[in-house]
């Protein structure tokens, strides 16, 4: 056990590194292809840039977040929140929890994914980086830190 807690530090990244690759990849995706994704949607060229834009931008924040001040981590997960939202209930909710296509006639659209990345998300909003002792909350809250 010890081998492993000498990691809890850092363990943090993995969680990054999935959500900003996700949001990352799904917001730089669409710029190319906004009046067609808008189209798809059924929503204006704007709000999908807007869209994209989060997307993007709350995924790199929550990356770079890892390494800088604790409010670019929560910002991050504050943007990617109503995006997550915003699918579940505007897309998947109707076709239910499962997002495998397993031949029920859902065709894999339910909403198990997005809600993990939902929980993803709102835990780095409102824990920021607490959870990886590097700042004044985590020492407060009982965490191990480097000064500690």
């Amino acid at each position: 056990m010890e081998r492993l807690n000498a990691f809890a530090p850092h363990a943090h990244w993995a969680l990054r590194l999935a959500l900003a690759s996700v949001f990352l990849y799904h917001g730089l995706t669409k710029f190319p292809v906004l009046g067609g994704m808008a189209e798809m949607m059924g929503m204006p060229v704007f709000v999908v840039g807007l869209l994209a834009t989060m997307e993007a931008v709350g995924g790199a924040l929550i990356l770079v977040g890892g390494a800088a001040s604790d409010w670019v981590t929560r910002l991050g997960g504050v943007l990617i929140v109503p995006i997550m939202l915003g699918a579940i209930f505007m897309v998947h909710l109707q076709h239910g929890w499962n997002s495998v296509n397993m031949g029920t006639g859902n065709m894999g659209r339910g909403m198990e994914f997005q809600f993990t990345l939902l929980m993803i998300a709102l835990y780095f909003a409102l824990a920021g980086n607490s959870h990886s002792g590097t700042t004044a909350t985590a020492s407060k809250a009982g965490y191990q830190t480097a000064s500690t």
